[in-house]
């Protein structure tokens, strides 16, 4: 069952600058995120446990079915979050960790950006099909900028 999603969309691309002038936003939502993401999980979980416990023919029991809605609320909430960073252009990449791209350009070819929930700016980027770990140090001449 999965009550997250993930919408794809054309992204924006961003100038390192710019990247960095949205991290007050992003950091504040990806903190509200991962400051509700272990509820869910841990809902997640009690609901697998009490319904790998349940006969199919008694249906949801009345615990599930309250489960269930307190599930969708908090994923309504992270939903809404996600939404929020959509909308400034970036991408959500890693709960555990959140890590969030920004599509920018380095050396004339399309790059990730990759920002980690507790660094002060982005110091980091990968190509489009690394991920996190391609993740590479910024070219110094970058970081003096």
């Amino acid at each position: 069952m999965s009550w997250l999603s993930g919408e794809t969309r054309v992204h924006k691309l961003f100038t390192l600058t710019e990247a960095n002038r949205t991290l007050p936003l992003v950091r504040r939502v990806v903190q509200d995120i991962m400051s509700v993401y272990p509820e869910w999980k841990d809902l997640v979980a009690q609901y697998e446990l009490i319904a790998a416990q349940a006969r199919p023919e008694w249906g949801e029991s009345k615990e599930q079915l309250d489960l269930k809605a307190h599930i969708d609320t908090v994923a309504g909430k992270i939903n809404g979050y996600l939404r929020e960073l959509d909308q400034v252009g970036c991408e959500f990449k890693g709960f555990d960790e959140g890590l969030v791209d920004f599509h920018g350009r380095l050396d004339e070819r399309e790059v990730l950006w990759c920002w980690k929930h507790g660094e002060d700016r982005i110091t980091h980027w990968h190509e489009l099909d690394a991920g996190f770990a391609g993740r590479q140090p910024l070219p110094e001449v970058m970081t003096r900028a």
